[in-house]
This record gives C-alpha cells, structure tokens and sequence, in this order.
C-alpha cells in the first residue's frame, strides 16, 4: 500500500524559509518521480518541483531559485526547502509520486503553507 505523508507547513513572514517533508512508503524511488504540487484557494492545482528517480529535477518558474527539492532514498523522504518566501506561495502543497509509465500516480493529504506578516 503507497502511503505519502507530508508534514513541516505552517505560518511564516515573506521573506522567511520553511521545509517540507514527505514520508513515502510502497514506493521505490528508482522508478517513481516524487513531486510537489501546490494549490492555492480559487485557482488550478500547478506543479512545484520534481524529481524523477533518475534525479533529474524541474522547478515551476515562479519558484526557480527559491525551492529546492530533494530525497534521502535510505529513508524514503522528499524534501521541500523553501526560502525567499512570498505571500503568494500561500497553498496547500501536496506530495506525490508518479510512475508515468505504467499510469500510476498518488497523493498526499497536503500540508498547509501561510505566508503572511
């Protein structure tokens, strides 16, 4: 059973730093792209950052050299560190895993963030 279970969100002033974390079991990091997409209220779910299990990773431009995403593949986590942050990084971001390949893809819970003085 593929489980991604996010945590680290939170209220934080522009300007400040915030890390998520994504636990992930069920899943081999060989073969799945972990992602973090974000959704923020009235507008469309958009993709943050991935990373493919080559380690090839992809940013949104809005968040191109403030994020940075990563994994520890001895303990299944992806990272999401986030700095420079701006009010419109308010979202609920979520934590995925696709294997595109076959056509398999999961969610997390999502975990909110609050940029906000």
């Amino acid at each position: 059973q593929v489980q991604l279970v996010e945590s680290g969100g939170g209220l934080v002033q522009p300007g400040g730093s915030l890390r998520l974390s994504c636990a992930a079991s069920g899943i081999s990091f060989s073969v799945y792209a972990m992602g973090w997409y974000r959704q923020a209220p009235g507008s469309q779910r958009e993709l943050v950052a991935r990373v493919t299990g080559g380690g090839i990773t992809n940013y949104a431009d809005s968040v191109k050299g403030r994020f940075t995403i990563s994994r520890d593949i001895a303990k299944n986590m992806v990272y999401l560190q986030m700095s420079s942050l701006k009010p419109e990084d308010t979202a609920v971001y979520y934590c995925t895993a696709d294997w595109r390949t076959v056509g398999r893809n999961y969610w997390g819970q999502g975990t909110q963030v609050t940029v906000s003085s």
